[in-house]
């Protein structure tokens, strides 16, 4: 069967599009092949820096025949209905038309209309033009002449030719032709921007592929990966050094080059003085370069990898030499940054203020840049204050729940009021996404705590479920402030994640939250924290994806999610081990990374104010809702154990009997007694089951007091036999109006018995 290849050559495709811009492309025709009634046997893409490329294989000559039996009128229909039916149809006469009979509607026209197939290359020619003229490029461009002309062609860059032949494995080619703003699709390509400039002519994808190649393109952007890294591994390793790989920068490079050219340049030993993530970030971000370590060694060394796209005729020397220009230049600026960020800022005594509200010793560098912070009202979010005020909030709310995780509050104190210094540091200011762990190294530089540095570091962390957790518990401590900060001050401005939109990552907060809790078991009841009960919800829906994501089954979490009480009902903060530790818990908002915002001193303190006292109320709706995650956790993990096994599963069935029986006379207005009246028994099954009731109800609440959940489970367990032959035996629903009163609030006592870890009428099966 007949391949298709098609080629769209630009000007230049940034690297961050190719790969998707490729699978777009394939797509769209598939899509629309597959829609004109085609079929295929495979269809790849492949992308370069100039050029996207399409070889789809197996492809029919042409779209099958489709008929379509169109009913009309009865046969004893008026003329004008007749002849509307046989112009819809296409029908010249009612000869044409076929007469069918219906049993009870009796005889009427019907049109058999055959919609012959088309051949291939029409179906193609039509398609294409649209798919190029709306291509989902993010940002396009108009150019040349013909952008002056109102709907002239948007690309991402000057689309310069077009290639698209089709036709047998072992046969002649033919040309499929269709024009886009007078570019005409041909079977002439070209390669090589520099090493082979002049027109090539190719058939299919085969000798497309190969001539490419012989014209220094691959095309192939895999394979393209694949060489760049063994050649710089190779290179590296010949010269005593390994490669310090990094999958984006590669990915980059290779949309960078079409004839890649692997180089070894250097650069003066003496910045290896500068931390090793300045130096790498610099030679990364400015030159797109990789760089190499010592074998076995630690530390980076002074030679980097560097990937050309041209064969130089002098082995590359210059090349290397104009890179190496470059990072020295850029080197000595990170050196410079990375050395006035250890000096005294000029301006000391209008810190003092500053320094006083935040406890800081203006003799160190990293104090001196917090206070500055914080002496510029530099502002986090116009309805959430400024830095400064965010810092406070943070620095009450870690105080307090330094108390749940057993964190030294003095420790947690100074990490709290030192995790935004280095937004103010130069180094941070040339690369942001090094916020934190330069604070880190400035920290140790004056003579920090180590936890206390680390933390620095740390309170960023988790940044995505793959992301490591803060190393101890005063880096958990501070990153909980942080992130539970960011979320009341979030809602309480009521910007909160809408579908798909989460501009300020308040779903990876959340997420991060949960991780702490249950990852590093830190019992928190949320409802000390939160400012209403929708926040509560939200936290809800995080846990869910994650313990789901461990494979838990999301009607168990809802069951346990529905049933349980919050932990305390007072709403105080409960340290590991113990049952209420007083003291409410400030909140606020807190920053997104990186962000250092911009001078606004009066807007947004009224509104900032505000915020933290919306968050110190324990708001009720939020305290009666189950607010501690870990404990939610370890019940579903006890509801999973115990649903699995088979008299969890006959134990289920009758409690379901149970719940839903009574749930439907409540429903209907029945009456239900307020208690069980032993008295009004009537029957063994009745005692019988009051008795395992009354036992279960206190074994289970003692052991859910004790968090012992799977005892919790066991001991409701010993209802199965009592709930199934009080089913069999009894008829809840009595003539007796008082007995079937009884008997509903018996079936009240199983519920409220199994309520104690789950709702059972939510676990499905």
């Amino acid at each position: 069967m007949p391949d298709l290849l098609l080629e769209l050559r630009s000007e230049e495709i940034p690297a961050r599009l190719q790969r998707k811009a490729a699978g777009d492309l394939k797509k769209l025709l598939t899509d629309a092949l597959v829609e004109a009634g085609l079929t295929y046997e495979g269809a790849r893409e492949y992308w370069t820096p100039r050029r996207l490329t399409l070889d789809i294989r197996g492809l029919n000559t042409r779209s099958a025949d489709v008929r379509e039996d169109r009913k009309g009128p009865s046969t004893t229909a008026n003329e004008k209905a007749i002849e509307g039916f046989l112009r819809s149809a296409g029908l010249a006469d009612v000869s044409q038309a076929h007469v069918h009979t219906d049993p009870k509607k009796g005889d009427f026209y019907v049109a058999h209309i055959v919609k012959p197939g088309r051949p291939t290359e029409q179906i193609v020619a039509d398609v294409m033009p649209g798919i190029i003229r709306n291509f989902p490029w993010p940002k396009p461009m108009r150019s040349g002449v013909a952008s002056a002309k109102p709907g002239s062609l948007r690309w991402v860059r000057p689309l310069q030719s077009i290639v698209c032949t089709f036709g047998p494995e072992n046969e002649e080619t033919q040309i499929i032709p269709f024009e886009v703003d007078g570019i005409v699709a041909s079977n002439i390509t070209y390669g090589h921007r520099f090493h082979a400039p002049d027109a090539i002519t190719v058939r299919r994808f085969a000798d497309y592929a190969e001539k490419l190649e012989r014209a220094k393109v691959i095309l192939d952007g895999e394979r393209r990966k694949q060489i760049i890294a063994a050649d710089a591994a190779n290179i590296a390793f010949a010269n005593g050094l390994e490669l310090v790989e990094d999958e984006a920068l590669l990915e980059e490079v290779s949309g960078l080059v079409e004839w890649p050219q692997v180089l070894l340049g250097s650069f003066e030993a003496d910045y290896l003085a500068i931390p090793p993530e300045i130096i790498r970030l610099t030679i990364k971000t400015n030159q797109k370069c990789f760089v190499t370590r010592p074998i076995g060694g630690e530390g980076l060394s002074n030679r980097f990898i560097l990937v050309a796209n041209i064969e130089a005729r002098d082995g590359g020397a210059e090349i290397v030499h104009g890179n190496g220009k470059v990072v020295r230049a850029r080197l000595s600026d990170a050196k410079h940054f990375w050395t006035r960020d250890q000096g005294d800022l000029p301006d000391l005594a209008t810190l003092e203020a500053s320094a006083k509200k935040f406890d800081l010793d203006l003799t160190k560098p990293l104090d001196q840049r917090m206070a500055k912070l914080d002496a510029l009202n530099v502002t986090f979010h116009a309805k959430l204050g400024t830095q400064g005020e965010r810092v406070a909030r943070i620095r009450a709310l870690a105080a307090e729940l330094s108390k749940a995780t057993g964190a030294d509050p003095a420790l947690v104190d100074r990490a709290v009021v030192l995790a935004k210094a280095d937004l103010r540091t130069e180094a941070v200011g040339e690369f942001p996404e090094l916020q934190g762990l330069m604070g880190r190294k400035y920290a140790l530089l004056q003579g920090e705590d180590a936890s206390v540095a680390a933390a620095i570091e740390d309170h960023w962390k988790p940044q995505g479920p793959s992301d490591r957790l803060p190393a101890d518990a005063v880096g958990l401590t501070v990153a909980l402030a942080d992130k539970l900060d960011t979320l009341v001050g979030f809602w309480a401005i009521d910007e909160k994640p809408t579908g798909s939109k989460d501009p300020y990552a308040l779903r990876r907060a959340a997420l991060g939250v949960v991780r702490i809790l249950l990852e590093r078991k830190v019992r928190l009841p949320l409802s000390s924290v939160l400012a209403d009960a929708d926040l509560l919800s939200f936290f809800h829906d995080r846990l869910k994806v994650y313990l789901r994501d461990l494979g838990a089954r999301h009607d168990l979490i809802d069951a346990v999610l529905a049933a349980a009480p919050s932990s305390d009902p007072s709403g105080h903060l409960l340290p590991v081990g113990e049952k209420r530790e007083q003291g409410a818990a400030a909140g606020g908002s807190s920053p997104q990374r990186g962000e250092g915002g911009a001078h606004a001193p009066d807007e947004g303190g009224a509104a900032t104010n505000a915020t933290h006292t919306n968050a110190t109320t324990t708001n009720a709706g939020a305290t009666g809702a189950n607010d501690d995650l870990l404990t939610v956790a370890r019940r579903v993990e006890a509801l999973t154990a115990f649903i699995t096994a088979e008299e969890g599963l006959n134990l289920l069935a009758g409690t379901k009997r149970a719940t839903q029986l009574l749930a439907a006379e409540e429903k209907k207005g029945t009456q239900v007694a307020n208690t069980v009246d032993p008295a009004l028994f009537v029957l063994d099954a009745e005692k019988a089951l009051y008795a395992a009731v009354t036992k279960a109800s206190e074994d289970a609440a003692a052991a859910v007091e004790a968090e012992d959940f799977r005892s919790a489970m066991a001991a409701l367990s010993a209802l199965r036999g009592p709930v199934d032959q009080f089913f069999v035996d009894v008829l809840v629903n009595d003539d007796d109006p008082a007995i079937r009163a009884n008997r509903l609030a018996l079936l009240g006592q199983i519920r409220a018995a199994t309520g104690t870890v789950a709702d059972f009428s939510k676990i499905s099966g």
